[in-house]
């Protein structure tokens, strides 16, 4: 199923979930299922809350609203940038219903790579230096991608504190998603991405309007969504970090509380 089919949220929403495996290198329970409604089929990700680990500086609400609210602040800005995803029952009780994503796996479409620094792609934004096990020089590194710049931004609106490179991922159309916000949305600056290589630099104007647009909803209606996963302070938190960003006008720096890199950053 298209990820712009009308028909993809009604799938995920009402359809017949029947879990298919588990996807076990993920921390949380994280099952890999088929939906099934009136005929139309699918395959999608259901994350229970009762399977989610509770974590200290979490401590209120679920990493499935999370997760939901990551989808709800990319679609408020018309950038589409993460697989629709919403909250409902399922086998073992609410979670969140992700539809799957087929990604490209050949190593010329990669859009993160650790490598030596002799073998970084041309235009290609440097984050960090540093050794392999064995002491050789490698580079962490990611593309100069529009999509992957936008998702950029939308991490520091959520504040995603594990932006890993392994959470990004390319459709076979060529579209860019991201995936994995259960630790996103914190009222504390938490952001840890590999996504540093824009750095100081400007954002552009169309992702500055996009913004704006985002923030005027956040008066109404995207807010009240929101507040149905989120903390008060948790919803403040996000209008006021696009208030930052829009005045700056520029990516940040890490602010140094904070480890900048997940690691491993895959």
């Amino acid at each position: 199923m298209s990820v712009e089919e009308p028909a993809t949220c009604e799938l995920l929403r009402h359809g017949s979930l029947e879990i298919q495996g588990r996807l076990v290198e993920a921390s949380n329970a994280t099952l890999f299922c088929s939906v099934e409604l009136d005929g139309v089929t699918g395959e999608c990700v259901y994350k229970p809350v009762r399977g989610e680990r509770p974590l200290w500086d979490f401590p209120d609400g679920t990493l499935a609203g999370r997760e939901v609210s990551a989808y709800l602040l990319s679609e408020a800005a018309g950038w589409g940038l993460v697989p629709p995803t919403l909250l409902r029952n399922g086998p073992f009780g609410p979670g969140m219903v992700q539809l799957w994503i087929d990604e490209v796996v050949e190593e010329d479409v990669q859009l993160v790579d650790i490598t030596h620094p002799s073998e970084v792609r041309d235009g290609w934004r440097q984050v960090l230096r540093a050794q392999d096990p064995d002491g050789d020089p490698v580079v962490l590194a990611h593309a100069d991608h529009e999509q992957l710049r936008r998702l950029a931004v939308l991490d520091i609106v959520i504040n995603n504190a594990d932006r890993k490179g392994g959470h990004i991922l390319r459709a076979p159309d060529g579209r860019v998603f991201g995936i994995d916000h259960g630790v996103s949305l914190n009222t504390e600056d938490k952001l840890r991405t590999v996504l540093w290589g824009w750095v100081g630099q400007p954002v552009p104007e169309s992702e500055m309007a996009s913004l704006g647009e985002v923030r005027a909803l956040m008066e109404g209606d995207l807010a009240e969504q929101l507040s149905e996963h989120l903390t008060i302070k948790e919803v403040q938190a996000v209008s006021a970090r696009i208030d930052r960003l829009l005045e700056a006008g520029v990516f940040p720096e890490p602010s140094g509380d904070w480890p900048a890199i997940p690691w491993p950053a895959f």
